[in-house]
C-alpha cells in the first residue's frame, strides 16, 4: 500500500480588504482557479485565505497569491489570465527536484525575480511562462532568435512586440514581417484580386499581431511609408535587410535554400526572428523542412539562441494545451511500435 503523501497548509493575512476582493474575484472564482491549477484546496475566511495540499504546492499557491496582491496593490489587474499566468511562472525548472515526501516546510518558489519586460506606450508586455521569459531575455539581446514550439505559445507575438518597441526606441528603423505563402500553391492565381490581395489571407496573423501593438492609422502611415512592411518569404530573395527587425513566421513551410536564402538577407544594424512549429509541416511529402535542417545545423553556432516551446507554455485557453498534449502522445505511441519493429527486422529477430 502506498503512503499517502503529507499534507501542509499555509495561511496568509491580507490588510487591504479592498484589493482582497479583487484577488479572490467574484464568488471566489480566482480561488477555484488556484485549487484546479495547483490541486490544493483554498479558502478565505475573513481578511485570511488558508491554503491546504502538498507541501510543494501549497508554497507554489502562496507564492503566486503573494505576487498577485503585489500587482493589485501597484494598480495593476488580476484575472482567470493573470492568474493562470503566475501559476506557469511559479513552476520549478524541469532541472530540478522538489521532495514532496517530507513534512519540511519547501521554501517558496522565484515567480518576480529579474524578468525581462518590453516596455509598449499602451503598457508593459511580461512573460507569462518560463519558455517566454527566456524566449523574451533573447530577443532583447541576440541578434539571430529561433522561436520553436506549438501554437499559442507567444512566438510571434512576443517578436512583434519586441520590433515594435524597438522601433518606438530609435533602435532599428523598419520591421519587416514574412510568412511562406506555402498554402496558396497553384490555387493562388485563383483567388480574386490583385498580388496583394491574394497573399493577405496568408499574412493575417502578422497584420492582427501589428494592430494589437500600434493603432490601426499608425499602422496603415507606417506601411504606407515603409517603416512597416509585410510580405511574403519570396519578396526577400536579393535583398541585404539593415537596420531592421526581420520576422520569418511559420518557418517550417520553409525549405531549406528559402530559409538559407532569408538567414543571409541579415544586415548591419539589424535583427532577425524565425519562428515555427515542426509539428505542422505543410510542405510535399519527402521536402525537408527548412527550419528542421537550420535548427540541426546552427544549434551551436554562437550568436544564435534557439527558444524551444512546449504545451506548459501555451497561454491560449488552457484546453489548448491538453490538446496539443493528447496529441504529442498519439504521436509518441504510433512512434514508439514502428521503432521497435525496425530494431527487431534489423536484428533479423522479426517474423
Amino acid at each position: 500500500m502506498a503512503a499517502e503523501m503529507p499534507h501542509a497548509s499555509a495561511t496568509l493575512q491580507f490588510e487591504d480588504n479592498t484589493l482582497l476582493a479583487r484577488l479572490v474575484g467574484d464568488h471566489d472564482k480566482h480561488l477555484r482557479c488556484l485549487e484546479e491549477g495547483l490541486e490544493v484546496e483554498v479558502a478565505r475566511r475573513g481578511n485570511r485565505i488558508s491554503i491546504q495540499g502538498v507541501p510543494e504546492q501549497t508554497a507554489r499557491t502562496r507564492a503566486v497569491l503573494s505576487v498577485l496582491y503585489q500587482k493589485l496593490a501597484a494598480g495593476e489587474n488580476v484575472d482567470i489570465s493573470s492568474i493562470e499566468a503566475a501559476i506557469r511562472m511559479s513552476r520549478p525548472p524541469q532541472n530540478t527536484t522538489t521532495s514532496i515526501l517530507s513534512n519540511t516546510p519547501q521554501a517558496a518558489p522565484e515567480i518576480e525575480g529579474d524578468l525581462p519586460v518590453i516596455r509598449m506606450r499602451h503598457g508593459n508586455i511580461e512573460p507569462r511562462s518560463p519558455g517566454q521569459a527566456a524566449y523574451m531575455k533573447a530577443l532583447a539581446k541576440k541578434e539571430l532568435v529561433f522561436g520553436i514550439g506549438p501554437a499559442g505559445t507567444g512566438k510571434t507575438y512576443l517578436a512583434v512586440a519586441q520590433a515594435v518597441a524597438m522601433m518606438q526606441a530609435g533602435s532599428i528603423d523598419r520591421i519587416i514581417l514574412s510568412r511562406p505563402a506555402v498554402e496558396a500553391g497553384e490555387r493562388l492565381g485563383f483567388l480574386p484580386g490583385d498580388m496583394k490581395d491574394k497573399i493577405d489571407p496568408y499574412l493575417r496573423p502578422l497584420y492582427d499581431a501589428l494592430y494589437d501593438m500600434l493603432p490601426g492609422d499608425q499602422v496603415v502611415r507606417r506601411m504606407a511609408s515603409g517603416d512597416i512592411e509585410v510580405a511574403p518569404l519570396a519578396f526577400m530573395r536579393g535583398r541585404t535587410l539593415s537596420h531592421a527587425f526581420v520576422i520569418l513566421d511559420e518557418a517550417q513551410n520553409t525549405t531549406i535554400a528559402q530559409m538559407k536564402m532569408f538567414l543571409t538577407r541579415l544586415g548591419p544594424g539589424s535583427r532577425m526572428v524565425v519562428t515555427g512549429d515542426l509539428t505542422q509541416i505543410d510542405l510535399p511529402a519527402g521536402t525537408t523542412s527548412g527550419l528542421r535542417d537550420a535548427v540541426e545545423t546552427l544549434e551551436n553556432v554562437k550568436g544564435i539562441t534557439i527558444s524551444r516551446f512546449d504545451s506548459t507554455d501555451v497561454v491560449r485557453h488552457k484546453l489548448v494545451a491538453r490538446i496539443i498534449e493528447a496529441y504529442d502522445a498519439k504521436a509518441t505511441a504510433v512512434r514508439e511500435p514502428s521503432r521497435s519493429k525496425g530494431r527487431q527486422e534489423k536484428n533479423g529477430t522479426a517474423k
